[in-house]
């Protein structure tokens, strides 16, 4: 039987006065969890998404509950300028970014026998290549302030097999990898490269890309019997961003009640 969810806690400023960029920040998942955390912990924001309705829905929102609409940005992580201009343009609301959650990522189902090179070159896009564009955009600008802290989303697919998501898995490996490589090089600059690997995240877009009864099967094999509500996987984020976690840095945090 699933364990009751728990209550989501309140902020305790763990982000105050810090200003914090999220992608994939639209709608009700991790993204949209995250941002609403970020506010909750006192952070000033910039929430982006390729979906540009859903992203000034999404800001909307936060901004009838905080007081404060926190600043929308339409980026395609897969579109180099779109990166630059998210960059740009959260310069200009934050004056400086002091943390950067990248969290834009694309799934998919398929056999490696019937993947065709779209599918996986998509996938591999967003959810790798796409983290890569955004490291490359924001991490001179941490490196010149001498501080920083990037948070990337893995899974624990990165590191465990599942059938049909090679593609989704081998980038969520490249992300874990580019988390620790890319570590390595900012921490002489006093920047911190940290990521988190959930295993499952629920929200309501989930059913509709997940064949039919793996969700049950998914949520079985969870200690608490069910998948983590979205704001439990921002709470790691945010504690990886903060204070909490200054020593840490290479390091994936898995978000998770499975142990295999």
């Amino acid at each position: 039987m699933p364990t009751a969810l728990p209550v989501e806690p309140p902020g305790r400023d763990l982000l105050r006065d810090r200003t914090v960029v999220i992608t994939a920040a639209a709608g009700s998942g991790i993204g949209g969890s995250l941002a609403r955390r970020c506010l909750l912990e006192g952070a000033r924001v910039v929430i982006s998404d390729a979906h540009e309705r859903r992203v000034h829905e999404t800001a909307d929102a936060l901004g009838e509950e905080f007081g404060k609409r926190p600043l929308a940005v339409r980026c395609d992580v897969t579109d180099e300028e779109d990166v630059r201009n998210l960059l740009a343009a959260s310069l200009g609301e934050l004056d400086r970014i002091d943390v950067w959650m990248n969290n834009a990522g694309l799934g998919g189902n398929g056999l490696v026998t019937e993947l065709t090179d779209e599918q996986w070159s998509k996938v591999l896009d967003v959810t790798l290549t796409g983290t890569f564009r955004c490291l490359r955009a924001v991490l001179p600008h941490m490196y010149e302030r001498g501080a920083g802290t990037i948070v990337n989303n893995a899974s624990v697919l990165g590191w465990r097999a599942q059938e049909r998501q090679a593609h989704y898995a081998a980038a969520k490996a490249g992300v874990m990898a580019l988390t620790r490589s890319a570590a390595m090089e900012a921490a002489e600059h006093g920047v911190r490269v940290n990521a988190v690997a959930p295993s499952l995240a629920m929200h309501p877009n989930l059913e509709k890309v997940t064949p039919p009864g793996l969700l049950e099967e998914l949520k079985a094999a969870e200690a608490f019997g069910r998948g983590a509500e979205p704001w439990e996987v921002a709470n790691v984020m945010v504690f990886l961003a903060s204070d909490l976690s200054t020593y840490l840095t290479g390091e994936v945090v898995s978000v998770s009640s499975q142990h295999p």
